[in-house]
Order: structure tokens, then C-alpha cells, then sequence
């Protein structure tokens, strides 16, 4: 696919301000954030840069969709919850937590700014927006 991918860890708000720099010279197509959501207001500042610069971007936590993002694909939050819970389930039940295989996410979830998609100037084909588990007009 011709890719070339370019790590940035931002770990703190100076941090994030340095690779909004570098990231205004590279001029990237597109951002991966995998940033968690409760992070100070390292969210909205992302969102803002990726809206000014037009950068189209994926998230990994939905909450940025809530504010303005473009998608976000990645596990399913309710079933993860309903998997912990039967866990605890068999805690409560004599269990030992460390005996407790360690399980990988088994559904995934698509959702879609189309909002955001018309701001960028992107057309998000029928396909997509079928695959999505959600679309936010």
C-alpha cells in the first residue's frame, strides 16, 4: 500500500505541542489516535489541530466522535463490559482472578462523523457507512 507510518509519542501537553509541530511539517494524509479518552484537554486539542490542519483522523475511544471527530473503529465498550462482568461472575463464585484466562476483544465496532466528513471534504462510500455500526449525521 505505499504506507510510511510516523509514531509520535505524546505522553504530556509539551509533548503534544511538539508533535503538532512536526506533524504541520510532515503534512500527513491522515492520523491513527490512540490516545485514552480522559487525558486533561489533550483531546479537544488533538480534534482542533486534526480540524485545522484537515488531517482526517481515527480514534480509538468513541468519545472523540461525541466531540467532532472523523471515525472510530475499534472494540465494542458494552461487550467488553458484559465480558467483565461475567468475570466477576465467576470471582463471586470461588474463582481465582489469576486463573482467569486473559481474553482479546472478539467484536469490533465502526462509527462515522459524517459531519466531520463533509468539513474534510471526504466522501465516505456506501459501503462504509453499511458497515458502520453507527453514523453520526
Amino acid at each position: 500500500m505505499a504506507l510510511q507510518l510516523q509514531p509520535v509519542d505524546v505522553r504530556d501537553a509539551h509533548a503534544l505541542e511538539g508533535a503538532q509541530a512536526a506533524l504541520k511539517k510532515a503534512r500527513p494524509d491522515a492520523l491513527i489516535v490512540l490516545l485514552p479518552p480522559a487525558s486533561g484537554d489533550q483531546p479537544k486539542r488533538i480534534l482542533d489541530f486534526a480540524a485545522m490542519q484537515r488531517i482526517p483522523a481515527i480514534y480509538h475511544w468513541p468519545e472523540f466522535i461525541d466531540a467532532g471527530g472523523l471515525a472510530y473503529y475499534g472494540a465494542s465498550i458494552p461487550e467488553m463490559y458484559r465480558r467483565a462482568a461475567s468475570y466477576v461472575d465467576r470471582i463471586l463464585k470461588g474463582a481465582k482472578p489469576g486463573d482467569l484466562p486473559v481474553e482479546q476483544p472478539t467484536k469490533f465496532e465502526l462509527v462515522i462523523n459524517l459531519k466531520t466528513a463533509r468539513a474534510l471534504g471526504l466522501t465516505i462510500p456506501p459501503s462504509v457507512r453499511l458497515r458502520a455500526a453507527q453514523v453520526i449525521e
